[in-house]
């Protein structure tokens, strides 16, 4: 009886310092949101694509460096990805960070189609907020963890060409969350949700063709056209999709396709995407795009390659995780908009049809756990399926906004897309005062892992042994 007692007293003061912690690490975030807005913005003036974020991956750097964190820069062959470490011991608790942005969406930020002259990308996938709030987060447990002079290892990992480059992929593969026991992430978005699902698997590249050039009406029977095998092969692949699973999803863009009619054009390439649930169905339909491909350059007397430049699992979900920080998604709460906010957001919002209420930035989604794939694809996916991993969205954009939109870029820049990323920043961090309070998170957390990992799973990338694609925004 007398050791019942002892439990549940040490439980109960276990809990108590908790959540006294966790209100520590809110309070220290909101003293340096002026800081946090500012880095963020930043990252958003930058707006650098996948590999080419050197900007902004040195101010996190900075930023993190300055908050007494060792770096570890350039790892698994990419020039802006990193590590920051701070404390010692166990248990090793990571936080992951993007910052790349999306070529083709450049806006200001305001409610209007109105792109910055001069300038190629944006932040449509709110990656500046990402990376920054993550680094809060990191910044105010490292601060926490000293304090109370607490054991553990926190981590922030700085993850580039997240958009397509599968940045996170390499760091897997060449074991930089080896010895990590825990992983956190979010991402920005339209509402402030825990709610945990799957993402699709995804397999992309550049099929390349080379051909006969000469002119188009002087004497077209010396050439062979390059753009003919691409529009070949894109035929082939829009008949194929009539006899893939339904859930399958192929997208490309053809990237180059000559340089003048009277040219009949000696190169070509197409950037196609291969995405399902399922990792085996992606390199299954892969093959198959790529037999299109060898069929087209048959047909059109022409040489093809591919390079292969993206693949990244689906994501294993952690329900034990994801509890834990819908509990302190729930703790923070949302937040409210102000006159001036709910002006821009109306504006936004007359640009949609049938938008949800501006007030869904104040609340909680409800909880839960969806089986099948969401419409994208995240190189976390690869991180989950070696650490137990959970994250979370909250609301960056107006309410309705989609990802990868002029719209979702304009509020980005704004307050509205500051006041969302400390919402996530606060949740990242009390989630992980959590797990460095309470052991049995990452026991539990570890066992539901292996659970649906199963025990004969072995971590095979996507991407085979090639080396990072450093130059796939180029």
């Amino acid at each position: 009886m007398k050791f019942i007692q002892t439990f549940f007293l040490l439980a109960i003061a276990n809990f108590a310092f908790s959540q006294t912690s966790k209100q520590a690490v809110i309070k220290s975030i909101d003293e340096k949101n002026e800081l946090y807005s500012g880095t963020a913005k930043k990252i958003w003036e930058f707006a650098e694509v996948g590999y080419q974020e050197e900007k902004s991956s040195a101010l996190l750097q900075q930023t993190l460096k300055d908050a007494g964190f060792s770096i570890e820069a350039g790892i698994a062959g990419e020039p802006t990805a990193f590590i920051a470490t701070a404390g010692s011991g166990k248990p090793v608790i990571a936080v992951l960070g993007e910052f790349d942005a999306l070529p083709g969406v450049s806006q200001e930020a305001v409610p209007e189609l109105k792109p910055i002259v001069g300038q190629k990308a944006g932040h449509a996938c709110g990656h500046h907020l990402f990376g920054t709030a993550s680094a809060a987060a990191a910044i105010a447990v490292k601060n926490w963890l000293v304090a109370t002079k607490k054991s553990g290892t926190i981590k922030f990992y700085g993850c580039p060409a997240e958009e397509g480059g599968s940045g996170k992929v390499y760091m897997v593969r060449d074991g930089f969350f080896k010895n990590v026991d825990l992983v956190f992430h979010w991402h920005p978005g339209a509402t402030n949700s825990a709610a945990f699902g799957s993402a699709l698997a995804n397999k992309s590249g550049k099929f390349r063709f080379y051909g006969v050039a000469s002119h188009a009406a002087g004497s077209p029977e010396r050439g062979r056209s390059a753009l003919d095998a691409v529009e070949a092969m894109n035929n082939m692949v829009n008949m194929l999709r009539e006899h893939v699973n339904e859930k399958t999803r192929i997208h490309y863009v053809i990237t180059r396709g000559g340089e003048a009619p009277n040219v009949v054009p000696a190169f070509a390439e197409v950037y196609y995407y291969v995405r399902h649930p399922n990792r085996e169905q992606v390199k299954a339909t892969w093959e198959r795009v790529t037999q299109a491909a060898q069929g087209a350059a048959i047909g059109t007397g022409t040489r093809y390659e591919v390079e292969l430049t993206g693949g990244t699992y689906d994501l294993l979900y952690n329900e034990t995780l994801a509890k834990v920080v819908n509990t302190n998604l729930q703790l923070v709460g949302g937040y409210t908009l102000s006159d001036s906010e709910k002006e821009f957001a109306t504006k936004i919002q007359q640009t949609f049809s049938s938008p949800p209420p501006i007030t869904a930035t104040s609340t909680i989604e409800k909880f839960e756990v969806r089986e099948g794939g969401a419409g994208g694809s995240t190189d976390v996916g690869d991180v989950s399926w070696i650490v137990p991993t959970a994250g979370l969205s909250t609301a960056t954009w107006v309410p309705g906004t989609a990802a990868h939109s002029w719209q979702a870029v304009a509020a980005g820049g704004t307050s509205i897309g500051s006041k969302g990323m400390l919402v996530a920043a606060k949740t990242l961090a009390a989630s992980m005062v959590d797990a460095f309070t309470d052991p049995k998170i990452t026991e539990e957390a570890w066992l539901e892992f292996k659970k649906r990992a199963g025990e004969k799973f072995v971590y095979e990338p996507l991407l085979g042994d090639r080396k990072p694609a450093l130059d796939y925004r180029r």
